[in-house]
């Protein structure tokens, strides 16, 4: 039995969400495959993970959430287009009949529902969960919050013009709760870059608030004892290392280290 068990070493998988469109979308795409679909996510998520000494892989919405998170150690909910107002209560009149297959800013209630049984699956086997952007937003609609469905102009300037990668501007700081996760990893402030047109309004159930922009606005969220994060900005498009990545590879590794040592005792047994 012991010859089936991970090896202590194994380096933590951690499965990256993402779009799916139609081939194509894509400059130079073969017509005879364009009506296709592909699934995508972010390669600086990868190239970050990798870094930080995690193994990425991309989930598909084929990936069904309860059995990809029986291999996953950590889980990254990336950014993307806006979540489906119908999945936390807003108003759906503002939502076009546009096909997410053939523009990557449509509305995807596929990709909103597989997210949301992502997070909920991960919640259930105490998988570390990174939220970025949408991800953030997905994380607490999961959990039954709401969302601000478009900022007002204001002091702050929440979806920059900035060409990715960037660090952001002076004016999107983010101030951090004492003793969170967040001010742990960030510090009592961080300048960050910032790509978003909405934000989190009510908390689900258990987040709570430990990063605000100076406008108030919700930067990120944490849920208490559990190994989960959320932040509204791209740590993957931070032009330095942002710490965001590093903690997700280090709570899936121990998740792993954990999940390693007790199938080990039971085997023992």
């Amino acid at each position: 039995m012991a010859a089936n068990l991970p090896a202590p070493d194994r380096r933590p998988l951690i499965g990256i969400t993402g779009r799916r469109f139609r081939l194509s979308l894509l400059n130079g795409a073969d017509p005879r495959y364009g009506d296709r679909c592909v699934d995508t996510s972010l390669s600086d998520f990868a190239t970050r993970v990798a870094e930080a000494g995690g193994v990425p892989v991309t989930l598909s919405f084929d990936a069904e959430a309860e059995a990809a998170c029986d291999w996953l150690s950590g889980v990254v909910i990336a950014g993307g287009q806006d979540v489906h107002p119908a999945c936390w209560g807003g108003d759906t009149s503002v939502v076009s009949d546009v096909d997410p297959r053939a523009n990557t800013m449509a509305h995807d209630v596929d990709r909103d529902a597989y997210e949301i049984a992502l997070v909920k699956a991960a919640l259930d086997r105490g998988i570390p969960v990174l939220g970025v952007c949408r991800g953030l937003q997905v994380l607490n609609v999961a959990l039954g919050g709401t969302l601000i469905p478009d900022l007002p102009n204001g002091p702050v300037s929440h979806l920059s013009p900035a060409t990715a990668p960037t660090d952001g501007t002076a004016d999107h700081v983010v101030a951090f709760e004492d003793g969170s996760l967040a001010r742990e990893l960030f510090g009592a402030r961080a300048q960050t870059n910032s790509w978003h047109h909405q934000a989190v309004d009510a908390c689900g159930a258990g987040l709570v608030v430990t990063g605000r922009a100076s406008d108030g606005v919700v930067e990120a969220v944490e849920l208490p004892g559990a190994p989960v994060l959320g932040v509204q900005w791209h740590p993957e498009w931070m032009v330095r290392s942002d710490p965001a990545m590093t903690w997700i590879v280090q709570a899936a590794a121990e998740h792993l280290a954990g999940r390693t040592d007790s199938l080990m005792q039971r085997s023992a047994q």
